[in-house]
């Protein structure tokens, strides 16, 4: 699964947009990475502080 680094995260919320199975979810101070996650890596390679990895 990815792993957030809620330190260097913006929220922007671009990850969740690409996410292809909707296993991202936005909410007011953070993100959530739920069991949907297949470890594509999109989402890695989407954001762009490298707030993500996998």
């Amino acid at each position: 699964m990815v792993k957030i680094n809620y330190d260097a995260c913006l929220y922007c919320g671009g990850c969740v947009g690409v996410c292809p199975v909707d296993a991202i979810t936005l909410h007011e101070i953070r993100i959530e990475i739920n069991e949907k996650c297949v470890d594509c890596g999109t989402c890695v390679e989407f954001c762009p502080v490298g707030a993500l990895e996998g």
